[in-house]
């Protein structure tokens, strides 16, 4: 039965570990370059591959997203089913965050089309609505989103650190990370930096690195949950 046991933990671990560079993969797909030009809105009907490729893939991170945290919670909860459950449960919230950004691209997509109709049609509000909807996914994206990630990804690093389920180095790289990348957000919303800025890219950095090397050591090695078997006693002592 421990073998078992054993077995299933190793399995979800790989999975999770998958996810993790699934969703890091889709991240990157997910960018609009055309959205950081100045003259976007004229531009939009001429990149609808890359508006309807960013959705796409942004889309394909809520499965990766919500995913990492199921098949990593059965193990998790066996440490602390409270803080396990806050994990899922922001890891929820993000993924609602992560339709919100789908479905604003094809919003831009449908307002980039109006305003080049013809010579004679207004463009003037609807570059108005575009940048609202722009400034609300750019929100959403680098606040909203990663704030759910980031508070979620503390919770999960504090099991992971408090049992050691990975190197302690590991967890605490995470512990670091995440609350870096929960400042850059802090300092987007709070008008401090920009988005996609040197700064905000330096910040997130850490975090992004961690995630591959978690995702890599789960694969490969998985949760060490030899501490979890323990007895109540040894358990105490520990």
């Amino acid at each position: 039965m421990a073998r078992e046991s054993m077995d299933t933990d190793r399995r979800d671990a790989r999975i999770a570990g998958a996810l993790v560079l699934a969703g890091m993969l889709a991240g990157a797909l997910s960018v609009v370059p055309v959205l950081e030009r100045p003259d976007y809105l004229m531009l939009l009907p001429a990149h609808e591959s890359q508006i309807l490729l960013g959705a796409g893939a942004q889309l394909l991170m809520v499965p990766a997203c919500v995913g990492f945290a199921i098949y990593l919670y059965p193990t998790l909860r066996r440490a602390n089913e409270a803080l396990s459950l806050g994990f899922v449960g922001f890891r929820l919230i993000a993924a609602v965050f992560h339709f919100v950004g789908v479905i604003l691209l094809p919003l831009l997509l449908i307002l980039g089309e109006g305003a080049v109709q013809g010579p004679g049609v207004d463009p003037s509000p609807s570059e108005v609505v575009a940048e609202l909807l722009r400034t609300a996914r750019d929100l959403v994206n680098h606040v909203a989103l990663i704030i759910a990630l980031c508070i979620g990804d503390l919770l999960l690093f504090r099991i992971l650190h408090q049992w050691q389920l990975v190197p302690r180095w590991l967890s605490g790289w995470g512990l670091l990370g995440a609350a870096l990348a929960l400042a850059a957000s802090s300092m987007v919303l709070f008008g401090l930096a920009e988005v996609v800025t040197p700064l905000y890219l330096a910040l997130n950095a850490p975090l992004a690195a961690q995630s591959v090397v978690l995702a890599g050591w789960l694969i490969a090695k998985g949760l060490d949950t030899s501490r979890l078997r323990s007895g109540p006693a040894e358990r105490r002592v520990s």
